[in-house]
């Protein structure tokens, strides 16, 4: 197992590389059960406690990949506004990929850049990263509100 789900510095649950990583490395593909967008929205539910918990993944037009169903330990992978992975499409396939050399021992993170179809009133997508380039939330702010999330 190249990676290991622990204890997080930053929010709850997290992954650890278990060993080196070079940039451009593929860390691990991001599995879930495959659905359409239609039933992501099913699935998630305005209002519920942990309606921003979502461990849902945008592959493209048709389909969204949720790590609650058959996921692995990429589910884990935190939030950072300095990661030190990113998500690379692939085909028909979301792989995490190493940004930069990463230790063993070091948490993975991934910049979430949320997009929400709705503007969000509240703090539920805060970040909490502690970087020096925090943005202070985890949405897209680059880009805007637009219908993917």
């Amino acid at each position: 197992m190249d990676i290991r789900v622990g204890p997080s510095r930053i929010h709850g649950t997290g992954a650890f590389a278990e060993r080196a990583f070079a940039p451009g490395e593929t860390i691990i593909e991001y599995a879930g059960e495959r659905i359409s967008h239609e039933e992501a929205d099913r699935r998630h539910i305005p209002g519920a406690p942990d309606e921003t918990h979502t461990m849902m993944f945008v592959l493209d037009d048709e389909t969204v990949i949720d790590g609650d169903v058959n996921g692995n330990e990429a589910r884990f992978i935190n939030h950072s506004c300095d990661p030190n992975c990113e998500a690379v499409i692939d085909e028909d396939a979301v792989l995490i990929d190493a940004l930069r050399p990463i230790q063993p021992g070091e948490e993975l993170f991934i910049d979430y850049c949320l997009q929400l179809s709705e503007p969000v009133l509240d703090d539920a997508y805060q970040c909490r990263c502690g970087s020096p380039n925090c943005r202070g939330t985890m949405l897209d702010i680059g880009s805007g509100m637009d219908a993917n999330r």
